[in-house]
């Protein structure tokens, strides 16, 4: 068989090993395609029977113009890149990798936050700068420093990584409030279940867990920022679509929210125009909680995985059943 990645260099910029996935046909690997020129993709893809796709797009034109194309694998949780009901309607079964990065991701989340309590990155800028050995006195701090014992984190979001995150909130001395559409017993010994109002007005951080849907697209915004506790923190490493960015920017800037930490906007790259970037007390990162060597082993592992299975005519991890 013949195997296609589109778009492997984020997932392995080189530290990995592609073998195992070539052991199952002939293999090429493109470090990036274009995400908009369907003529190169569909010239990468050829005559392949497998693709793997990352962020490439993969519409109802390239499936046409790729006939060959029997199974379509993500190297990655969403699959929205694909236009996963016309590959349905062609037979072709699209997989993603649906689990792979609880322990990074809430390990992460919780890092943008004691980044937020103790702004350890520019404390150390500043002693490198000089400002330590410059001192009059034996120690200084340019932030508040915060401790979270005692304090409340409402998590949105109870699944895995949000019950990971709840672990270690818990292992750190806080008070934990979940909200999920679906609470389950193992959510139960971690967190108190709330509804969100209860969740927004008790908490004094606020955390992003969940699946990006049509009715919680914007679900942060100045509305529900009203409901929040004066100088709330935010923390968000899910969707960046969660959140209505121009509101909380206004927060932000108004004190509302005391600070927030972002792994995710609502377009990334992230524009230069958008208005986080100018706001007060707001930390962003692009896009990295995923990345640590360890969860993108388990995505290869995941996406040899799938290969192995559609080749041996029982898919796993299908979307489009």
């Amino acid at each position: 068989m013949k195997i296609v990645v589109l778009d492997g260099y984020t997932e392995n910029p080189g530290d990995l090993s592609w073998d195992e996935l070539g052991k199952l046909g002939e293999l090429t690997v493109y470090d990036r395609t274009s995400l908009t020129d369907e003529e190169e993709i569909i010239q990468r893809i050829g005559n392949a029977e497998i693709v793997y796709t990352n962020k490439t797009p993969i519409t109802k034109k390239v499936m046409d113009a790729c006939p060959n194309m029997k199974f379509i694998s993500l190297l990655s949780t969403g699959y929205n890149v694909v236009d996963y009901g016309y590959a349905k309607e062609k037979g072709i079964p699209v997989t993603n990798v649906p689990s792979y990065g609880t322990a990074s991701v809430s390990q992460f989340s919780i890092a943008l936050l004691l980044e937020i309590c103790h702004h350890i990155g520019h404390h150390n800028a500043s002693v490198h700068a000089g400002s330590w050995a410059n001192c009059i006195d034996w120690c200084y701090w340019d932030y508040p420093l915060i401790e979270l014992e005692g304090k409340t984190i409402g998590i949105i979001g109870f699944g895995r990584i949000g019950q990971a995150e709840g672990r270690i909130a818990k292992a750190l001395g806080m008070n934990v409030l979940a909200y999920d559409l679906y609470p389950n017993d193992s959510g139960k010994m971690i967190a108190e279940y709330v509804d969100l109002d209860t969740l927004y007005a008790r908490s004094d951080v606020i955390t992003l867990h969940c699946n990006l849907t049509p009715e919680n697209t914007g679900m942060i915004n100045k509305d529900s920022i009203a409901k929040m506790k004066n100088s709330v923190i935010l923390i968000n490493n899910a969707r960046g679509q969660l959140i209505n960015e121009q509101d909380v920017a206004d927060a932000l800037n108004a004190g509302k929210i005391a600070a927030a930490g972002l792994d995710v906007v609502y377009t990334e790259p992230i524009k230069a125009d958008n208005p986080l970037l100018h706001a007060k007390n707001c930390i962003i990162t692009p896009h990295i909680s995923w990345a640590p060597k360890e969860s993108r082993q388990r995505i290869m592992d995941c996406a040899v995985a799938n290969a192995k299975a559609f080749i041996q005519g029982e898919p796993i991890n299908v979307v489009n059943k």
